[in-house]
Protein backbone atom coordinates (compact mmCIF):
# COMPACT_ATOMS: atom_id res chain seq x y z
CA UNK A 1 0.00 0.00 0.00
CA UNK A 2 1.29 3.66 -0.62
CA UNK A 3 2.20 5.95 1.84
CA UNK A 4 1.71 10.09 1.91
CA UNK A 5 5.06 11.41 1.58
CA UNK A 6 5.90 13.29 4.62
CA UNK A 7 6.33 16.70 4.33
CA UNK A 8 10.06 17.01 4.64
CA UNK A 9 10.38 14.34 1.72
CA UNK A 10 9.29 17.00 -0.69
CA UNK A 11 12.09 18.63 -2.57
CA UNK A 12 13.24 22.09 -0.80
CA UNK A 13 12.48 23.85 -4.52
CA UNK A 14 8.50 22.98 -4.15
CA UNK A 15 7.92 24.57 -1.47
CA UNK A 16 10.32 27.38 -2.35
CA UNK A 17 8.22 27.90 -5.50
CA UNK A 18 5.18 27.95 -3.54
CA UNK A 19 6.37 30.79 -1.18
CA UNK A 20 7.50 32.71 -4.41
CA UNK A 21 4.28 32.33 -6.29
CA UNK A 22 2.39 33.51 -3.25
CA UNK A 23 4.92 36.48 -2.27
CA UNK A 24 3.94 37.41 -5.98
CA UNK A 25 0.31 37.09 -5.61
CA UNK A 26 0.83 39.33 -2.25
CA UNK A 27 2.77 41.58 -4.13
CA UNK A 28 -0.07 42.02 -7.07
CA UNK A 29 -2.36 42.08 -4.78
CA UNK A 30 -1.54 44.68 -2.00
CA UNK A 31 -0.71 47.46 -5.00
CA UNK A 32 -4.71 46.93 -5.67
CA UNK A 33 -5.41 47.69 -2.59
CA UNK A 34 -3.67 51.31 -2.06
CA UNK A 35 -4.53 51.78 -5.54
CA UNK A 36 -7.98 51.32 -4.50
CA UNK A 37 -7.56 52.99 -1.49
CA UNK A 38 -6.07 55.89 -3.11
CA UNK A 39 -8.94 56.25 -5.57
CA UNK A 40 -12.28 55.44 -3.39
CA UNK A 41 -10.60 58.12 -0.35
CA UNK A 42 -11.17 61.00 -2.66
CA UNK A 43 -14.96 59.84 -2.59
CA UNK A 44 -14.97 59.18 1.06
CA UNK A 45 -13.55 63.26 1.92
CA UNK A 46 -15.12 65.04 -1.00
CA UNK A 47 -17.62 66.23 1.52
CA UNK A 48 -14.74 68.18 3.66
CA UNK A 49 -12.66 69.48 0.63
CA UNK A 50 -15.37 71.05 -1.71
CA UNK A 51 -15.58 74.27 -0.52
CA UNK A 52 -11.45 74.86 -0.77
CA UNK A 53 -11.61 73.94 -4.43
CA UNK A 54 -15.04 75.26 -5.37
CA UNK A 55 -15.51 78.53 -3.17
CA UNK A 56 -19.54 78.65 -3.98
CA UNK A 57 -21.95 79.69 -1.38
CA UNK A 58 -24.26 76.24 -2.28
CA UNK A 59 -22.81 73.35 -0.97
CA UNK A 60 -25.04 71.30 -3.43
CA UNK A 61 -22.92 72.90 -5.87
CA UNK A 62 -19.58 72.46 -4.27
CA UNK A 63 -20.18 68.89 -4.11
CA UNK A 64 -21.57 68.87 -7.85
CA UNK A 65 -18.33 70.33 -8.88
CA UNK A 66 -16.35 67.74 -6.62
CA UNK A 67 -18.69 64.48 -7.92
CA UNK A 68 -17.87 65.53 -11.55
CA UNK A 69 -14.38 66.01 -11.00
CA UNK A 70 -14.96 62.23 -9.75
CA UNK A 71 -16.92 61.13 -12.18
CA UNK A 72 -14.21 61.97 -15.23
CA UNK A 73 -12.14 60.41 -13.09
CA UNK A 74 -14.49 57.20 -14.09
CA UNK A 75 -14.49 58.30 -17.57
CA UNK A 76 -10.99 58.31 -17.91
CA UNK A 77 -10.59 54.66 -17.30
CA UNK A 78 -11.24 53.23 -20.97
CA UNK A 79 -7.89 55.73 -21.88
CA UNK A 80 -5.88 53.70 -18.97
CA UNK A 81 -6.87 50.03 -19.79
CA UNK A 82 -5.84 50.54 -23.44
CA UNK A 83 -2.51 53.14 -22.73
CA UNK A 84 -1.36 50.67 -19.61
CA UNK A 85 -2.84 47.24 -21.10
CA UNK A 86 -0.79 47.86 -24.11
CA UNK A 87 2.16 48.31 -22.03
CA UNK A 88 1.54 45.60 -20.41
CA UNK A 89 1.44 43.15 -23.54
CA UNK A 90 5.08 44.79 -24.76
CA UNK A 91 7.38 45.74 -21.87
CA UNK A 92 6.03 43.45 -19.32
CA UNK A 93 2.78 42.78 -16.23
CA UNK A 94 5.82 43.76 -13.86
CA UNK A 95 6.11 46.57 -15.95
CA UNK A 96 3.07 48.13 -16.08
CA UNK A 97 2.14 47.38 -12.49
CA UNK A 98 5.15 49.50 -11.53
CA UNK A 99 3.85 52.47 -13.50
CA UNK A 100 0.72 52.19 -12.51
CA UNK A 101 1.44 52.39 -8.61
CA UNK A 102 3.49 55.55 -9.33
CA UNK A 103 0.70 57.57 -11.32
CA UNK A 104 -1.41 56.61 -8.51
CA UNK A 105 1.25 57.69 -5.66
CA UNK A 106 1.74 60.87 -8.14
CA UNK A 107 -2.21 61.77 -8.37
CA UNK A 108 -2.72 61.44 -4.69
CA UNK A 109 0.60 63.71 -3.82
CA UNK A 110 -0.53 66.04 -6.65
CA UNK A 111 -4.39 66.83 -4.22
CA UNK A 112 -2.91 66.55 -0.70
CA UNK A 113 -0.57 69.46 -1.85
CA UNK A 114 -2.75 71.53 -4.27
CA UNK A 115 -3.08 75.12 -3.14
CA UNK A 116 -6.57 75.70 -2.38
CA UNK A 117 -8.70 78.42 -4.52
CA UNK A 118 -8.03 81.37 -2.43
CA UNK A 119 -4.58 80.87 -2.90
CA UNK A 120 -3.89 80.24 -6.47
CA UNK A 121 -7.55 80.91 -7.85
CA UNK A 122 -9.00 78.48 -11.00
CA UNK A 123 -5.39 76.46 -11.19
CA UNK A 124 -6.81 74.84 -8.20
CA UNK A 125 -9.69 73.15 -9.49
CA UNK A 126 -7.91 72.73 -12.56
CA UNK A 127 -4.95 71.02 -10.75
CA UNK A 128 -7.54 68.66 -9.07
CA UNK A 129 -9.14 67.73 -12.00
CA UNK A 130 -5.46 66.85 -13.53
CA UNK A 131 -4.84 64.86 -10.47
CA UNK A 132 -7.61 62.79 -10.84
CA UNK A 133 -7.30 62.09 -14.30
CA UNK A 134 -3.81 60.48 -13.71
CA UNK A 135 -5.46 58.53 -10.67
CA UNK A 136 -8.17 57.76 -13.00
CA UNK A 137 -5.92 56.23 -16.40
CA UNK A 138 -3.74 54.88 -13.34
CA UNK A 139 -6.73 52.59 -11.77
CA UNK A 140 -8.35 51.78 -15.55
CA UNK A 141 -4.34 49.85 -15.92
CA UNK A 142 -4.57 48.68 -13.02
CA UNK A 143 -7.25 45.90 -13.23
CA UNK A 144 -6.57 44.38 -16.90
CA UNK A 145 -3.17 44.42 -15.16
CA UNK A 146 -3.40 43.21 -12.25
CA UNK A 147 -6.43 40.69 -13.22
CA UNK A 148 -3.57 39.27 -16.12
CA UNK A 149 -0.71 39.13 -13.47
CA UNK A 150 -2.57 37.21 -10.99
CA UNK A 151 -4.07 34.50 -13.68
CA UNK A 152 -0.66 33.82 -15.18
CA UNK A 153 0.90 33.37 -11.89
CA UNK A 154 -1.39 31.02 -10.52
CA UNK A 155 -0.95 27.50 -11.41
CA UNK A 156 -3.82 25.98 -13.40
CA UNK A 157 -6.02 24.15 -10.52
CA UNK A 158 -5.95 26.79 -7.84
CA UNK A 159 -6.55 29.61 -10.57
CA UNK A 160 -9.86 31.18 -9.62
CA UNK A 161 -8.75 31.11 -5.87
CA UNK A 162 -5.76 33.34 -6.15
CA UNK A 163 -7.35 35.14 -9.00
CA UNK A 164 -9.86 36.11 -6.57
CA UNK A 165 -7.72 38.17 -4.01
CA UNK A 166 -7.85 41.01 -7.03
CA UNK A 167 -11.74 41.83 -5.49
CA UNK A 168 -10.64 41.05 -1.68
CA UNK A 169 -7.97 44.08 -2.34
CA UNK A 170 -10.09 46.16 -4.23
CA UNK A 171 -13.17 45.78 -1.64
CA UNK A 172 -10.50 46.32 0.66
CA UNK A 173 -9.56 49.70 -0.36
CA UNK A 174 -13.19 50.91 0.06
CA UNK A 175 -12.89 49.59 3.53
CA UNK A 176 -9.86 50.96 4.34
CA UNK A 177 -10.81 54.71 3.01
CA UNK A 178 -14.45 53.68 5.49
CA UNK A 179 -11.95 52.84 8.35
CA UNK A 180 -9.91 56.10 7.77
CA UNK A 181 -12.71 58.44 7.79
CA UNK A 182 -13.96 57.36 10.80
CA UNK A 183 -10.95 57.85 12.85
CA UNK A 184 -10.22 60.91 11.08
CA UNK A 185 -13.68 61.82 12.39
CA UNK A 186 -12.74 61.09 15.14
CA UNK A 187 -9.03 62.55 15.90
CA UNK A 188 -10.48 65.84 13.84
CA UNK A 189 -13.01 68.43 14.38
CA UNK A 190 -15.28 69.43 11.35
CA UNK A 191 -13.24 72.31 11.34
CA UNK A 192 -10.25 70.80 11.22
CA UNK A 193 -10.97 68.59 8.40
CA UNK A 194 -12.29 70.91 6.27
CA UNK A 195 -9.28 73.62 6.89
CA UNK A 196 -6.10 70.97 6.50
CA UNK A 197 -6.87 68.03 7.76
CA UNK A 198 -8.13 66.17 4.85
CA UNK A 199 -4.87 66.05 2.86
CA UNK A 200 -3.90 63.76 5.40
CA UNK A 201 -5.43 60.59 3.74
CA UNK A 202 -3.78 61.37 0.65
CA UNK A 203 -0.46 61.66 2.08
CA UNK A 204 -1.37 58.45 3.72
CA UNK A 205 -2.47 57.15 0.16
CA UNK A 206 0.65 58.58 -1.54
CA UNK A 207 2.99 56.76 1.26
CA UNK A 208 1.92 53.32 0.70
CA UNK A 209 1.96 53.76 -2.67
CA UNK A 210 5.81 53.89 -2.60
CA UNK A 211 5.94 51.12 -0.50
CA UNK A 212 3.68 49.01 -3.48
CA UNK A 213 6.04 50.77 -5.61
CA UNK A 214 8.72 48.66 -3.74
CA UNK A 215 7.18 45.50 -4.08
CA UNK A 216 5.91 45.46 -7.76
CA UNK A 217 10.03 46.56 -8.42
CA UNK A 218 10.58 43.01 -6.89
CA UNK A 219 7.72 40.79 -8.47
CA UNK A 220 8.66 38.46 -10.77
CA UNK A 221 7.70 38.41 -14.22
CA UNK A 222 5.19 35.63 -15.72
CA UNK A 223 6.14 32.88 -18.12
CA UNK A 224 3.61 33.55 -19.94
CA UNK A 225 4.37 36.82 -20.97
CA UNK A 226 8.36 35.93 -21.22
CA UNK A 227 7.12 33.16 -23.72
CA UNK A 228 4.49 35.08 -25.95
CA UNK A 229 5.34 37.29 -28.83
CA UNK A 230 5.14 40.68 -28.25
CA UNK A 231 2.77 42.40 -30.64
CA UNK A 232 3.82 45.55 -32.90
CA UNK A 233 0.05 46.45 -32.88
CA UNK A 234 -1.57 45.93 -29.71
CA UNK A 235 -4.99 47.64 -30.93
CA UNK A 236 -4.95 45.89 -34.61
CA UNK A 237 -4.18 42.17 -33.10
CA UNK A 238 -6.39 42.74 -30.48
CA UNK A 239 -9.80 43.55 -33.04
CA UNK A 240 -8.66 40.04 -34.33
CA UNK A 241 -10.53 38.96 -30.98
CA UNK A 242 -13.98 40.15 -31.47
CA UNK A 243 -16.11 37.24 -29.90
CA UNK A 244 -14.00 37.51 -26.24
CA UNK A 245 -14.32 41.26 -26.36
CA UNK A 246 -18.04 41.14 -26.57
CA UNK A 247 -17.63 38.78 -23.91
CA UNK A 248 -15.81 40.68 -21.62
CA UNK A 249 -18.05 43.47 -21.80
CA UNK A 250 -21.75 41.45 -21.75
CA UNK A 251 -20.30 39.84 -18.78
CA UNK A 252 -19.27 43.07 -17.05
CA UNK A 253 -22.28 44.94 -17.82
CA UNK A 254 -24.61 43.23 -15.30
CA UNK A 255 -21.47 42.60 -12.43
CA UNK A 256 -20.26 45.82 -12.17
CA UNK A 257 -23.40 47.47 -12.17
CA UNK A 258 -24.55 45.10 -8.94
CA UNK A 259 -20.97 45.91 -7.68
CA UNK A 260 -21.46 49.61 -7.37
CA UNK A 261 -24.70 49.42 -6.44
CA UNK A 262 -24.35 47.43 -3.15
CA UNK A 263 -21.25 49.13 -2.53
CA UNK A 264 -20.86 52.69 -3.44
CA UNK A 265 -24.28 53.83 -4.08
CA UNK A 266 -25.56 51.65 -0.68
CA UNK A 267 -24.57 54.33 2.43
CA UNK A 268 -26.66 57.19 0.33
CA UNK A 269 -29.50 54.49 -0.37
CA UNK A 270 -29.35 53.96 3.04
CA UNK A 271 -29.63 57.54 4.23
CA UNK A 272 -31.77 58.73 1.69
CA UNK A 273 -34.37 56.18 0.90
CA UNK A 274 -34.17 53.45 3.98
CA UNK A 275 -33.70 56.52 6.84
CA UNK A 276 -31.38 55.45 8.70
CA UNK A 277 -28.92 57.16 10.37
CA UNK A 278 -25.02 57.89 8.56
CA UNK A 279 -23.47 56.46 11.55
CA UNK A 280 -25.65 53.20 10.96
CA UNK A 281 -25.30 53.35 7.37
CA UNK A 282 -21.42 53.46 7.73
CA UNK A 283 -21.68 50.58 10.08
CA UNK A 284 -23.37 48.50 7.67
CA UNK A 285 -21.66 49.36 4.71
CA UNK A 286 -18.19 48.42 6.65
CA UNK A 287 -19.38 45.57 8.15
CA UNK A 288 -21.06 43.75 4.83
CA UNK A 289 -17.72 45.01 2.78
CA UNK A 290 -15.35 43.26 5.43
CA UNK A 291 -18.24 39.61 5.19
CA UNK A 292 -17.79 40.19 1.25
CA UNK A 293 -14.06 40.67 1.02
CA UNK A 294 -13.64 37.30 2.84
CA UNK A 295 -16.36 35.00 0.48
CA UNK A 296 -14.37 36.13 -2.62
CA UNK A 297 -12.05 33.26 -1.95
CA UNK A 298 -14.46 30.53 -1.44
CA UNK A 299 -16.33 31.24 -4.19
CA UNK A 300 -12.88 31.07 -6.28
CA UNK A 301 -11.86 27.97 -4.67
CA UNK A 302 -15.57 26.65 -5.82
CA UNK A 303 -15.09 27.89 -9.72
CA UNK A 304 -11.71 25.53 -9.51
CA UNK A 305 -13.79 22.74 -8.39
CA UNK A 306 -17.18 22.75 -10.60
CA UNK A 307 -15.92 25.45 -13.29
CA UNK A 308 -16.54 29.19 -13.87
CA UNK A 309 -19.63 29.23 -15.62
CA UNK A 310 -22.31 27.66 -12.76
CA UNK A 311 -20.52 30.55 -10.69
CA UNK A 312 -21.40 33.11 -12.79
CA UNK A 313 -25.21 31.36 -13.29
CA UNK A 314 -25.50 31.57 -9.61
CA UNK A 315 -24.97 35.45 -10.00
CA UNK A 316 -26.91 35.56 -13.38
CA UNK A 317 -29.98 33.71 -12.21
CA UNK A 318 -30.54 34.98 -8.33
CA UNK A 319 -29.38 38.39 -9.55
CA UNK A 320 -32.39 38.46 -11.99
CA UNK A 321 -35.09 37.01 -9.66
CA UNK A 322 -33.63 38.89 -6.88
CA UNK A 323 -32.58 42.24 -7.22
CA UNK A 324 -35.98 43.77 -7.52
CA UNK A 325 -37.33 41.88 -4.26
CA UNK A 326 -33.67 42.55 -2.15
CA UNK A 327 -33.82 46.39 -2.64
CA UNK A 328 -37.74 46.26 -2.13
CA UNK A 329 -37.96 45.35 0.87
CA UNK A 330 -34.78 47.04 1.79
CA UNK A 331 -36.32 50.40 0.98
CA UNK A 332 -39.17 49.70 3.69
CA UNK A 333 -36.89 48.15 6.33
CA UNK A 334 -35.98 50.95 9.08
CA UNK A 335 -34.05 48.81 11.51
CA UNK A 336 -30.51 48.26 11.18
CA UNK A 337 -30.50 44.45 11.21
CA UNK A 338 -32.96 43.73 8.39
CA UNK A 339 -30.63 46.16 6.18
CA UNK A 340 -27.67 44.53 7.24
CA UNK A 341 -29.22 41.17 6.70
CA UNK A 342 -30.21 42.08 2.94
CA UNK A 343 -27.22 43.79 2.18
CA UNK A 344 -25.44 40.79 2.70
CA UNK A 345 -27.89 38.59 1.07
CA UNK A 346 -27.26 40.85 -2.18
CA UNK A 347 -23.45 40.72 -2.23
CA UNK A 348 -23.98 36.29 -1.62
CA UNK A 349 -25.42 36.60 -5.00
CA UNK A 350 -22.81 39.42 -6.38
CA UNK A 351 -19.74 37.18 -5.17
CA UNK A 352 -20.44 34.91 -8.23
CA UNK A 353 -19.73 37.55 -10.47
CA UNK A 354 -17.20 39.25 -9.00
CA UNK A 355 -14.53 36.66 -7.42
CA UNK A 356 -14.02 35.33 -10.54
CA UNK A 357 -14.82 38.18 -13.22
CA UNK A 358 -10.94 38.72 -13.58
CA UNK A 359 -9.91 35.24 -14.47
CA UNK A 360 -12.60 34.26 -16.49
CA UNK A 361 -11.62 37.66 -18.80
CA UNK A 362 -7.56 36.49 -18.58
CA UNK A 363 -9.07 33.12 -19.91
CA UNK A 364 -10.37 34.33 -23.13
CA UNK A 365 -7.14 35.88 -24.60
CA UNK A 366 -3.76 34.85 -25.99
CA UNK A 367 -0.90 36.32 -23.95
CA UNK A 368 0.73 38.70 -26.26
CA UNK A 369 -2.92 40.73 -25.72
CA UNK A 370 -4.56 39.55 -22.47
CA UNK A 371 -3.91 42.55 -20.69
CA UNK A 372 -5.37 45.05 -23.30
CA UNK A 373 -7.96 42.17 -23.73
CA UNK A 374 -8.91 42.56 -20.26
CA UNK A 375 -8.76 45.88 -19.33
CA UNK A 376 -10.07 47.83 -22.15
CA UNK A 377 -13.41 46.44 -22.93
CA UNK A 378 -13.93 45.84 -18.56
CA UNK A 379 -12.88 49.89 -18.31
CA UNK A 380 -15.67 50.92 -20.91
CA UNK A 381 -18.58 48.58 -19.23
CA UNK A 382 -17.24 49.72 -16.11
CA UNK A 383 -17.78 53.32 -17.13
CA UNK A 384 -21.14 53.04 -18.79
CA UNK A 385 -22.49 50.85 -15.92
CA UNK A 386 -20.40 50.80 -12.84
CA UNK A 387 -19.98 54.43 -12.46
CA UNK A 388 -22.80 55.97 -13.52
CA UNK A 389 -25.20 53.76 -11.03
CA UNK A 390 -25.19 56.00 -8.35
CA UNK A 391 -26.02 58.67 -10.82
CA UNK A 392 -28.93 57.04 -12.46
CA UNK A 393 -30.55 55.92 -8.89
CA UNK A 394 -30.63 58.93 -8.03
CA UNK A 395 -32.14 60.15 -11.23
CA UNK A 396 -34.60 57.22 -10.64
CA UNK A 397 -35.60 58.60 -6.80
CA UNK A 398 -35.95 62.25 -7.90
CA UNK A 399 -38.20 61.58 -10.68
CA UNK A 400 -40.32 59.85 -8.10
CA UNK A 401 -39.75 56.88 -9.97
CA UNK A 402 -36.73 54.96 -7.92
CA UNK A 403 -38.78 51.23 -8.52
CA UNK A 404 -37.18 51.84 -11.84
CA UNK A 405 -33.80 51.68 -10.94
CA UNK A 406 -34.70 48.32 -8.95
CA UNK A 407 -35.53 46.88 -12.57
CA UNK A 408 -32.51 48.77 -14.48
CA UNK A 409 -30.20 46.76 -12.46
CA UNK A 410 -32.41 43.97 -13.06
CA UNK A 411 -32.28 44.16 -16.76
CA UNK A 412 -28.51 44.47 -17.06
CA UNK A 413 -27.76 41.43 -15.00
CA UNK A 414 -30.42 39.60 -16.89
CA UNK A 415 -28.17 41.10 -20.17
CA UNK A 416 -25.18 39.57 -18.90
CA UNK A 417 -26.87 36.30 -17.37
CA UNK A 418 -27.41 35.63 -21.35
CA UNK A 419 -23.96 35.83 -21.98
CA UNK A 420 -23.27 33.32 -19.38
CA UNK A 421 -25.86 31.10 -20.76
CA UNK A 422 -24.42 30.85 -24.07
CA UNK A 423 -20.12 31.39 -22.99
CA UNK A 424 -18.10 28.15 -22.73
CA UNK A 425 -16.80 27.52 -19.27
CA UNK A 426 -13.22 29.31 -19.62
CA UNK A 427 -11.96 26.74 -16.95
CA UNK A 428 -12.08 23.89 -19.57
CA UNK A 429 -11.07 26.24 -22.55
CA UNK A 430 -8.76 28.77 -20.95
CA UNK A 431 -6.14 30.15 -23.12
CA UNK A 432 -3.57 30.53 -20.18
CA UNK A 433 -3.38 26.70 -20.38
CA UNK A 434 -3.00 26.85 -24.06
CA UNK A 435 -0.32 29.27 -23.73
Amino acid sequence: MSQAIPRAEVPDEDFATIRHRIRSIFGGSIGNLIEWYDFYVYNFFALYFAKSFFPNSNPTVQLLNTFGIYALGFLIRPVGGWILGAYADRAGRRAALTLSVTLMCFGSLMIALIPTYATIGILAPILLLLARLVQGISLGGEYGTSATYLSEIAVSRHRGFYSSFQYVTLIGGQVLGSVTLLVMQQTYTSAQLEGWAWRIPFLIGATCALFGLYLRRNLEETAEFKRAIKPKQPMRELLRHPKAILLVFGLTMGGTTAFYTYTTYMPTFLVNTVKLTRDQATQISFITLVIYAALQPVFGAISDRIGRRPVLMWFGILGTLCTVPILTALSGAHDFMTALGLIMAALIIVSGYTSINAVVKAELFPANIRALGVGLPYAVAASLFGGTAPYIALWFKDAGNESGFYWYVTALIFCSLLVYIFMRDTKHTSRIDQD
